[in-house]
């Protein structure tokens, strides 16, 4: 280690908060890491002496595994790092900001809230070379570097954010044990998943599982569904340009993606309870019919982080599995991908805010919390073998191959549509109402 790196042990020590650096997770030089990136900034960095406050969302064990990043940070630039987070971290961060208390560098899910900010000049743009190296080294990368671009406060569009820890949401869970019983292979196109669906109903079972309850937030899951059929039956900038309203929600287009998800969720024979069990089930307990004997169901469409609630014991890759949601073949619209994630932006600029998000550049920034548990990563110079385990490394590798990835439209839009009208009309249209109609309700309630 560098004489830079003794220099700030003893003041990270005295900050509550910061993240330590006495203590690297995995040794430097040791394992499969890409240790020549780490050795590379380590070389290129030398700002002992320096500190930055750092904002996030990461709490409890999060924050132990954000830390363990953080602590290679600081050991080869010299700079100390005070994370904090809070319960309500999406308002602080705007109260601290026009405060005039910024954190130095924040990390949000939340790109329209940066956005916003960004618009207000609270932002430091991240420069046209960040936006290259994003399109350069994302799987997508075009899509990444999107994402984290918006208008400033003079109106120019400019990377005010880099995305850093993804979140894949086009995901299919199905038990290997079930298919295998029932011969069923896993479909690669929209058309075979369809194929696959009457054929199951043909057989005798009940192909999906779909649940839309969540208390107050009843509705959300269906929204995923919706996201998921625009990018597979439209062109990314339509989705964009529904999400930004200059594609009105009542559009054809976007009708056509709700009868997308129609097509099973109000189907009888298609989802375990009928349809009208779709808006009741809550989504939480929606998945346990994969694991009945027989089956209630064969497949769940849901977001990485759905095996919270599969049953205790149950074990990734034995018991349950994924795949890749898949895309109309006939459509050619590539890979698309779905999904979230949370991105790093500069509030205070320095010399050591810019140095962070260089880091955040290295393979060995994504390694470190990847080789632990809960990340993905679209970097594609990363080792993927060193992934905490096979469904991690699956994700990773769908988002590496991906040929598009959009942001949940829901969290991009105007909390009154995105978690408002849009989680409600989804309901009502499982209830019996049209598309149409829906979509016409939901496009009345964008703010004017």
């Amino acid at each position: 280690m560098k004489a830079k790196f003794m220099a700030s042990a003893a003041a990270l020590a005295l900050l509550s908060g910061a993240a330590s650096a006495q203590d690297l997770k995995f040794p430097v030089g040791e394992g499969a890491f890409n240790w020549d990136s780490y050795n590379a900034f380590d070389a290129a960095t030398n700002l002992e002496g320096q500190s930055i406050t750092l904002f996030g969302p990461w709490r409890g064990e999060d924050q132990v595994l954000v830390e363990s990043m953080l602590a290679y940070f600081t050991a080869a630039s010299g700079v100390t790092v005070n994370y904090s987070s809070s319960e309500g971290y999406e308002q602080q961060i705007i109260i601290d900001a026009e405060a005039g208390s910024p954190p130095d560098v924040a990390v949000l899910p939340q790109p329209g809230l940066i956005a916003d900010l960004a618009g207000k000049g609270f932002v430091v743009p991240l420069g046209a070379e960040t936006a290259q190296w994003l399109t350069d080294n994302y799987g997508a990368g075009a899509s990444w570097a999107a994402l984290g671009t918006s208008k400033g406060q003079d109106g120019a569009e400019q990377l005010f954010a880099f995305p850093y820890k993804a979140d894949v949401k086009s995901l299919v869970w199905y038990s290997p044990e079930n298919f295998e019983d029932a011969g069923y292979a896993v479909p690669t196109t929209m058309e075979e998943l369809k194929a696959l669906t009457d054929q199951i109903v043909a057989d005798g079972g009940t192909p999906w599982c779909i649940g839309l309850g969540s208390g107050g937030a009843t509705g959300w899951p269906a929204t995923d569904w919706v996201e998921d059929m625009m990018l597979r039956t439209q062109p990314p900038a339509v989705y964009d340009a529904w999400v930004r309203n200059e594609l009105p929600f009542n559009s054809p287009e976007v009708v056509a993606a709700i009868d997308e998800f129609g097509a099973f969720a109000k189907n009888d024979a298609y989802v375990a309870g009928g349809a009208a069990a779709v808006a009741s089930t809550d989504f939480r307990d929606s998945p346990k019919g994969l694991f009945a004997s027989p089956p209630a169901c064969y497949m769940h469409r849901q977001a990485s982080f759905i095996p919270s609630f599969f049953p205790e014991g149950t074990e990734l890759g034995t018991d349950a599995d994924f795949f890749y949601f898949p895309a109309y073949a006939e459509k050619d619209l590539g890979q698309p991908v779905l999904g979230a994630g949370t991105l790093a932006f500069i509030m205070k600029d320095s010399e050591a805010a810019r140095a962070f998000i260089e880091f955040l550049k290295t393979p060995i920034a994504h390694e470190v919390w990847m080789a632990q548990t809960g990340f993905v990563t679209p970097h594609t110079g990363v080792n993927v073998d060193l992934y905490g385990s096979a469904a991690l490394k699956k994700q990773g590798e769908i988002l590496a191959n991906a040929t598009t990835f959009r942001f949940d439209a829901s969290d991009l839009m105007p909390g009154a549509v995105g978690a408002g009208s849009f989680w409600t009309g989804m309901v009502d249209y499982v209830g019996g109402k049209s598309a149409q109609e829906v979509a016409d309700t939901i496009q009345s309630s964008w703010p004017k």
